[in-house]
Protein backbone atom coordinates (compact mmCIF):
# COMPACT_ATOMS: atom_id res chain seq x y z
CA UNK A 1 0.00 0.00 0.00
CA UNK A 2 1.29 3.15 -0.82
CA UNK A 3 1.67 5.73 1.69
CA UNK A 4 1.93 9.93 0.60
CA UNK A 5 3.89 12.25 2.15
CA UNK A 6 4.50 16.34 2.15
CA UNK A 7 8.10 17.35 1.64
CA UNK A 8 8.99 20.90 2.03
CA UNK A 9 12.13 22.12 0.16
CA UNK A 10 14.54 25.42 0.84
CA UNK A 11 17.60 26.35 -0.90
CA UNK A 12 20.47 26.56 1.54
CA UNK A 13 24.38 26.57 0.50
CA UNK A 14 24.05 24.87 -2.82
CA UNK A 15 21.98 22.15 -1.10
CA UNK A 16 18.64 21.29 -1.44
CA UNK A 17 17.33 20.47 2.13
CA UNK A 18 14.47 18.83 1.80
CA UNK A 19 11.89 18.36 5.27
CA UNK A 20 9.29 15.61 5.68
CA UNK A 21 7.36 16.89 8.52
CA UNK A 22 5.33 13.35 9.08
CA UNK A 23 8.48 11.91 10.13
CA UNK A 24 10.54 15.04 10.88
CA UNK A 25 13.19 14.10 8.90
CA UNK A 26 15.59 15.84 6.69
CA UNK A 27 17.65 15.62 4.13
CA UNK A 28 19.60 17.16 1.11
CA UNK A 29 20.22 16.53 -2.49
CA UNK A 30 22.20 18.68 -4.73
CA UNK A 31 20.09 18.91 -7.56
CA UNK A 32 16.40 19.91 -7.27
CA UNK A 33 15.87 16.79 -9.63
CA UNK A 34 16.78 14.79 -7.04
CA UNK A 35 14.69 16.31 -4.24
CA UNK A 36 11.63 13.17 -4.67
CA UNK A 37 14.25 9.99 -4.66
CA UNK A 38 15.92 12.04 -1.69
CA UNK A 39 12.67 12.19 0.32
CA UNK A 40 11.48 8.79 -0.65
CA UNK A 41 14.59 7.35 0.39
CA UNK A 42 14.29 9.32 3.60
CA UNK A 43 10.80 8.19 4.34
CA UNK A 44 11.34 4.45 3.17
CA UNK A 45 14.58 4.04 6.08
CA UNK A 46 12.47 5.97 8.82
CA UNK A 47 9.09 4.01 8.43
CA UNK A 48 10.98 0.94 7.10
CA UNK A 49 9.10 0.34 4.39
CA UNK A 50 9.73 -0.15 0.44
CA UNK A 51 10.94 2.93 -1.33
CA UNK A 52 8.00 1.69 -4.08
CA UNK A 53 6.19 2.08 -1.19
CA UNK A 54 6.04 5.36 -0.93
CA UNK A 55 4.92 8.52 -2.34
CA UNK A 56 6.07 12.58 -1.92
CA UNK A 57 4.36 15.69 -2.98
CA UNK A 58 7.19 18.29 -2.77
CA UNK A 59 6.68 21.98 -2.87
CA UNK A 60 9.33 24.50 -3.19
CA UNK A 61 9.18 26.66 -0.47
CA UNK A 62 12.08 29.15 -0.44
CA UNK A 63 14.94 30.09 -2.78
CA UNK A 64 17.88 32.11 -1.95
CA UNK A 65 15.56 34.27 0.02
CA UNK A 66 12.88 34.21 -2.14
CA UNK A 67 9.35 32.86 -1.04
CA UNK A 68 8.80 30.95 -4.62
CA UNK A 69 6.04 29.05 -2.92
CA UNK A 70 3.78 32.13 -2.08
CA UNK A 71 4.66 33.76 -5.23
CA UNK A 72 3.53 30.34 -6.97
CA UNK A 73 0.42 30.36 -5.08
CA UNK A 74 -0.38 34.20 -6.72
CA UNK A 75 0.65 32.71 -10.13
CA UNK A 76 -1.71 30.39 -9.99
CA UNK A 77 -4.50 32.05 -8.64
CA UNK A 78 -4.16 34.86 -11.60
CA UNK A 79 -4.03 32.01 -14.01
CA UNK A 80 -7.75 31.09 -12.64
CA UNK A 81 -8.86 34.11 -12.66
CA UNK A 82 -7.75 34.95 -16.37
CA UNK A 83 -9.15 31.51 -17.24
CA UNK A 84 -12.58 32.70 -16.33
CA UNK A 85 -11.99 35.60 -17.52
CA UNK A 86 -11.27 34.34 -21.06
CA UNK A 87 -14.18 31.67 -20.64
CA UNK A 88 -16.98 35.48 -19.31
CA UNK A 89 -15.36 36.56 -22.65
CA UNK A 90 -15.80 34.31 -25.20
CA UNK A 91 -19.30 33.78 -23.86
CA UNK A 92 -20.20 37.30 -24.65
CA UNK A 93 -18.24 37.41 -28.08
CA UNK A 94 -20.59 34.54 -29.00
CA UNK A 95 -23.30 35.67 -27.93
CA UNK A 96 -22.45 38.91 -29.56
CA UNK A 97 -22.14 37.34 -32.65
CA UNK A 98 -25.63 35.37 -32.62
CA UNK A 99 -27.35 38.53 -31.91
CA UNK A 100 -26.01 40.06 -34.57
CA UNK A 101 -26.72 37.33 -37.30
CA UNK A 102 -30.05 37.14 -35.44
CA UNK A 103 -30.54 41.11 -36.41
CA UNK A 104 -29.54 39.94 -40.17
CA UNK A 105 -25.92 41.42 -40.55
CA UNK A 106 -23.77 38.92 -42.62
CA UNK A 107 -21.38 36.49 -40.57
CA UNK A 108 -18.39 38.99 -42.39
CA UNK A 109 -19.50 41.63 -41.51
CA UNK A 110 -20.11 40.10 -38.08
CA UNK A 111 -16.52 38.47 -38.49
CA UNK A 112 -15.01 42.41 -39.14
CA UNK A 113 -17.11 43.58 -35.83
CA UNK A 114 -15.51 40.79 -33.30
CA UNK A 115 -12.23 41.03 -35.09
CA UNK A 116 -12.83 37.04 -36.27
CA UNK A 117 -12.77 35.29 -39.58
CA UNK A 118 -16.52 34.36 -41.29
CA UNK A 119 -15.70 31.30 -40.40
CA UNK A 120 -15.34 31.90 -36.90
CA UNK A 121 -18.56 33.70 -36.38
CA UNK A 122 -20.26 30.54 -37.79
CA UNK A 123 -18.64 28.62 -35.28
CA UNK A 124 -19.53 30.89 -32.40
CA UNK A 125 -23.30 31.39 -34.13
CA UNK A 126 -23.38 27.11 -33.99
CA UNK A 127 -22.88 26.78 -30.25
Amino acid sequence: MTSTYQATVTREDGWWMVHVPEIDGLTQARRLADVEQMARELIAVTRDVPVEDVAVNVSIDAVAGIKVRDVLEDVAAERAEAKRLDADASAKTAALARKLVGKGIAQRDVGKILGVSHQRVNQLVQQ
